[in-house]
C-alpha cells in the first residue's frame, strides 16, 4: 500500500509537475483553487490582430477570507482590509483626503452581555493571575475557557438569539448614536444630516464562548462626507460621551420559543479609545490612545480569523449527522445544535436559523463599512488587477489604448486531485509566506 510519502514522490517525479507547481506559484499556494479550462488573449483593437495568446488549464485563488479554510487568500484578504481602514483613518486614497486623520475618531468595542458564568482567565489590576470561579488557575490555551460552569444552566437559547440579532442591535446603535449627537448639539435628529455625517468600518470578532465583538472604528465628517470639515462643537470628547450614551441605552425585545419576552442589550463592557495620528508605531500611547497603522492591522486580523476562536465550522451545516460529526467543543456543538433546533420555529423564519448555524447563528457581514468611509474592496482588487495589466503590456511594449483583454473560461472544478498535491501545495504556500515575511523585514528594518 503506498504511503502519503510515497505519491508525493510519485507527484513530484511525474511529467508535468513543474507546469502544475507553477500555476500553484501563480495562486500563492491557494489551499482550494479553482480550476478553469480555457484561453486568454490581447488583441489590437485597430487591425484585430492577436498579439498574445495562452490556453488550457489555470487556477484561480479560491478568495475565501478565513485563515483556518485558506491561509493565502486570507493572507490577501487582510491586506485589503488593512488598506481598507487605514484609508479612513489616515486618508490618501481616492475621495478620502488627509484631512480624515485631524477629524474626532474613536475605536470602539461593543461586547455581547452574560448568558451565565464561563471559564476565564483572570487578572488583578497590576496583573496577576487570579484564579476563576471553578477555583482553577486557567493556562490562556486552556480549551475549558469561555466554556459555561454550569451547561445546564446557561442560556443557550437567549445567546442564540442574541447573536442573530446583533446585526440589528448594531442598527439600532447608529440610530441612537446619531440622537445623542444630536441632542449634545441642540438640533432635531433630522436635521443632524445638515451639520454633521456618522462615518464607520466595523468588524466582529468571536469571542472563546462563541459570542461576538463588535470593533469599530467611528469617524465624524462634515454633511457632504469626509472632504467636508466637520463642526466645531463635534468633539472627540463628544464621540466618546455620546458612544457610551447609546450603547448604554440600545435595546431589542423579541420572544423566546416559550413566548416570554427576552431583551436584547450590549454587554457592559465597552471600551472607547481614541485614534492617535502621532503614535505611528506604537500599540499605544501613554493615554491609551491607539495608532492608525496597528489599529488597521488588528482589524485586518479580526476579519480574516473567522470563527477559529469558536471552533464552530468552516462550512455551513447541512444534516443533524454534520453537527454529530463537528470536531469542537460541547460547548460550541450545543450552539450549533441550538441553532438548528430554532430553524424550524415559525417565529424565526425570517432570521434563516440553519443556514447560519455554522456561523452559530450570527448572520452579518464580518466588515461592514457606511458609505463615506473609505475605499471598497472592489475599487482596490480593481486598481490591483489595472496595476497587474498595465504593467504587463507595459513589459510587451504595448500600448494599453489599442489593446482589448478577451477572456474565454469554463469551471471545471475546484482544489487539488488528492492529499499529495494538498501536502505539496501547503509547502509551497509556507515557502512563499516566508520568503515574503523576509523581504518585509528586510524592507522594513531600521
Amino acid at each position: 500500500m503506498f504511503t502519503l510519502e510515497d505519491r508525493i514522490n510519485e507527484r513530484l517525479r511525474a511529467s508535468d509537475y513543474q507546469d502544475w507547481r507553477a500555476k500553484v506559484e501563480s495562486v500563492g499556494g491557494c489551499a482550494k483553487p479553482i480550476r478553469l479550462f480555457g484561453c486568454h488573449q490581447l488583441q489590437d483593437t485597430r487591425t484585430g490582430d492577436v498579439l498574445h495568446h495562452i490556453g488550457g488549464d489555470i487556477f484561480v485563488p479560491c478568495g475565501n477570507r478565513r485563515a483556518s479554510v485558506c491561509r493565502t487568500c486570507s493572507d490577501r484578504y487582510a491586506a485589503d482590509a488593512f488598506h481598507l481602514i487605514r484609508a479612513g483613518l489616515a486618508g490618501g486614497s481616492k475621495n478620502i483626503p488627509e484631512t480624515v486623520a485631524d477629524k474626532p475618531r474613536a475605536f470602539v468595542t461593543l461586547t455581547a452581555p452574560s448568558f451565565g458564568p464561563v471559564h476565564n482567565r483572570r487578572t488583578s489590576p497590576r496583573g496577576k493571575a487570579m484564579p476563576c470561579a471553578c477555583g482553577a488557575f486557567h493556562h490562556p490555551d486552556d480549551p475549558r475557557i469561555g466554556t459555561p460552569l454550569d451547561a445546564e444552566g446557561y442560556d443557550y437559547v437567549g445567546a442564540l438569539l442574541w447573536q442573530a440579532h446583533a446585526g440589528p442591535l448594531w442598527q439600532r446603535f447608529c440610530m441612537r448614536l446619531r440622537r445623542e449627537l444630536a441632542k449634545a448639539a441642540g438640533i432635531r435628529v433630522r436635521e443632524l444630516k445638515e451639520h454633521l455625517r456618522l462615518s464607520y468600518g466595523k468588524v466582529a470578532e468571536y469571542q472563546r464562548r462563541g459570542l461576538v465583538h463588535f470593533h469599530a472604528v467611528i469617524r465624524l465628517d462634515g454633511p457632504d462626507g469626509p472632504a467636508d470639515p466637520t463642526p466645531p462643537w463635534a468633539t472627540g470628547e463628544l464621540l466618546d460621551h455620546t458612544v457610551r450614551l447609546a450603547a448604554a441605552a440600545v435595546t431589542l425585545t423579541i420572544d423566546r420559543p416559550d413566548g416570554t419576552p427576552l431583551e436584547l442589550a450590549w454587554g457592559e463592557q465597552v471600551d472607547i479609545r481614541s485614534v492617535d495620528a502621532r503614535t505611528a508605531e506604537r500599540v499605544e500611547a501613554d493615554d491609551g490612545s491607539i495608532s492608525e497603522a496597528r489599529l488597521a492591522g488588528y482589524v485586518a486580523k479580526y476579519a480574516t480569523k473567522g470563527t477559529g476562536k469558536s471552533e464552530a465550522a468552516d462550512r455551513p451545516i447541512r444534516s443533524q449527522g454534520d453537527i454529530d460529526l463537528l470536531r469542537c467543543s460541547p460547548h460550541h456543538r450545543q450552539l450549533v445544535q441550538t441553532a438548528w433546533d430554532l430553524g424550524t420555529d415559525p417565529r424565526y423564519e425570517d432570521l434563516n436559523l440553519r443556514r447560519w448555524a455554522h456561523m452559530l447563528g450570527f448572520r452579518g457581514h464580518f466588515l461592514t463599512k457606511s458609505r463615506a468611509y473609505s475605499v471598497t474592496f472592489r475599487l482596490i482588487r480593481g486598481d490591483r488587477k489595472a496595476f497587474r495589466l498595465a504593467e504587463n503590456l507595459a513589459l510587451a511594449e504595448l500600448d494599453p489604448d489599442t489593446v482589448a483583454v478577451v477572456n474565454d473560461w469554463r469551471f471545471t472544478g475546484v482544489g487539488y486531485a488528492n492529499d499529495a498535491e494538498r501536502e505539496l501545495a501547503a509547502g509551497i504556500a509556507t515557502r512563499i509566506r516566508d520568503r515574503r515575511n523576509i523581504r518585509h523585514h528586510q524592507e522594513n528594518r531600521p
